[in-house]
């Protein structure tokens, strides 16, 4: 016991700012963030998302923290709660390696998908940082009380604004994937009915507002010893927050249900038969000759077999025939010559060359086979499929990444007209950002069609990329047809109801019968208007509280 005394001692001595309520706020934060990581596709225990951001709003905000080295203490807590949830939720990265193939080491393969996991989990643990110095820094720049159910109230509306703002601003980056709203998708759909209001953003609001509810009776009843409170009063605001809880969430999903039982009323002028080819060829031969063979009898085959079955049109995934298609490469397609037999209409994954570099687009062939529309990917993968910063640390980056040149993004405003109507068009990672596809739905869009690669991953991407558009197909009220090379591929209708789902890593074909709306929901109208509203909210409060204190 001496001994262990004296180690006790000498570690306080080293790092005297780091007291053991400290680690054990730590590890609290870590755990809790790995229990929010538990709600994510395919667990998608969706209600630990509920309680999971509680535990780190009372180390943020609780009086506790009043103690020598609380600034580190709160931002290492709030880098090990993002930690905890991002670095689990994207763990599913490690499924990059192997990447021999390309002729890598084994050594620089482990390297390089350990620098991609630990960049985008330090990525989303800096957008928890900012959150907690955001509501640090509100607190003392309005001169916030410290008791009380008004003030326990403003502090929920500063801390729900700001986890929107700071998503919000996450989606105008690169990097975008684990927002909290998608802990809901696909188990929680009455929830994800919210989404027709403001978009993902008002799943995000309540999800932050009931934790933050939770956390501010905590606090409140940690207070009561320090602020000599009478007993009562202490219970009855703890009480009241807690039902203020509850109420906030059953109303939520109350109103959700009400959406998601809302009909469908899909007119049968508006069906259109649409088949998917799930081509199955890995990443590591699709760019060699047995690949581009396989690919091409595949989809040929496949698309032919759709067609015969009738299909009024066939989609194909991303990448689905990996070459440039051009008139040389298409005079000696397979896939080409099964268009112009059977004269019905594809949409064809492939890339093209465009001025200043090539796209991963989405190609309308119309009953010639010739391309009609096209839809470039507009959200390409960073150190995947381009090399961020590329002027100053091209040469850094290049030695972690397998990218050998720069892809060509899309632009926002992109149109994919078929004979059938404008179709709402993504490509693999833009499924994580929901503007694309409101923009699209705003201008005409009736039917989304989502072609995707995400191979070499496993089932658990697979699973969290069908959640991904799922939400979308919510958000805008559309029916959504999903191909993707190794799986899942899918079809969903408006409510979020998957109506087919491919196995993975399997050669399929399936049909289904899609309906076009043209219905526009709040989200399609008007965007995001939650999050500046609860910005502007806010503020308003602090500002009052401010006068009120002078």
């Amino acid at each position: 016991m001496p001994n262990l005394q004296s180690r006790s001692a000498k570690f306080q001595l080293h790092f005297p700012a780091w007291k053991f309520p400290d680690w054990q706020s730590l590890g609290i934060a870590f755990f809790s963030g790995l229990a929010m990581s538990l709600a994510v596709a395919p667990l998608n225990w969706w209600g630990f998302a509920w309680i999971s951001i509680a535990p780190l709003w009372v180390i943020v905000n609780g009086e506790r923290q009043k103690a020598n080295g609380r600034l580190i203490s709160r931002t290492a807590c709030a880098i090990a709660w993002g930690i905890g949830y991002h670095g689990s939720a994207l763990f599913e990265i490690r499924g990059l390696h192997p990447l021999m193939w390309l002729g890598i080491p084994w050594l620089a393969s482990i390297t390089i998908t350990f620098f991609c996991w630990a960049f985008i989990t330090l990525w989303g643990a800096a957008l928890v940082v900012i959150w907690q110095g955001g509501m640090r820094l509100g607190a003392k720049q309005w001169s916030l009380g410290n008791s009380g159910v008004a003030f326990s109230l403003s502090r929920v509306l500063l801390g729900t604004a700001l986890w929107c703002g700071v998503e919000t601003l996450c989606n105008l980056t690169p990097l975008a994937w684990t927002s909290i709203s998608y802990t809901q998708s696909p188990g929680n759909l009455a929830i994800l009915h919210l989404g027709q209001l403001s978009g993902a953003m008002t799943v995000t609001a309540a999800i932050a507002a009931v934790n933050g509810l939770i956390a501010e009776a905590w606090i409140g009843w940690q207070s009561r010893t320090r602020d000599r409170q009478p007993y009562f009063l202490v219970a009855n605001n703890y009480v009241a927050l807690i039902a203020m809880a509850v109420l906030l969430f059953v109303t939520c999903h109350l109103f959700g249900y009400w959406l998601y039982r809302q009909p469908l009323n899909d007119l049968a002028t508006s069906a259109l038969k649409v088949g998917i080819v799930q081509g199955n060829v890995p990443t590591r031969i699709k760019l060699f000759l047995e690949g581009l063979k396989r690919a091409e009898v595949g989809y040929a085959t496949g698309y032919t077999t759709l067609v015969d079955q009738g299909a009024e049109a066939v989609l194909t995934p991303e990448g689905a025939l990996p070459f440039l298609w051009d008139d040389r490469s298409r005079a000696s397609s397979l896939f080409y010559q099964a268009v112009v037999d059977k004269r019905k209409v594809a949409w064809l994954g492939t890339f093209t060359a465009q001025k200043g570099g090539v796209a991963r687009s989405l190609l309308t062939l119309n009953q010639q086979g010739e391309a009609i529309s096209r839809y470039d990917k507009v959200k390409l993968v960073p150190l995947g499929e381009y090399i961020p910063f590329q002027e100053w640390l091209g040469t850094l980056i290049g030695k972690l990444t397998t990218v050998a040149e720069n892809g060509l993004p899309g632009t926002l405003d992109q149109q994919l007209d078929t004979p059938f109507g404008r179709a709402i068009a993504s490509i693999c990672y833009d499924s994580a950002f929901p503007e694309v596809f409101r923009g699209q739905a705003a201008r005409g869009g009736q039917f989304i069609l989502t072609a995707s690669n995400l191979d070499p991953y496993s089932e658990v991407l697979m699973a969290q990329h069908q959640a991904q558009d799922l939400m979308r197909a919510i958000e805008i009220d559309r029916w959504a047809v999903r191909a993707t090379n190794t799986g899942y591929s899918g079809v969903i209708d408006p409510h979020g109801r998957i109506v087919w789902r491919s196995q993975p890593r399997s050669y399929e074909i399936h049909a289904e019968t899609i309906y076009r709306r043209q219905t526009q929901t709040g989200y399609v109208r008007w965007g995001d208007w939650l999050t500046p509203l609860l910005l502007i909210l806010a503020m308003v409060a602090g500002v009052v509280r401010w006068a009120r204190s002078q």
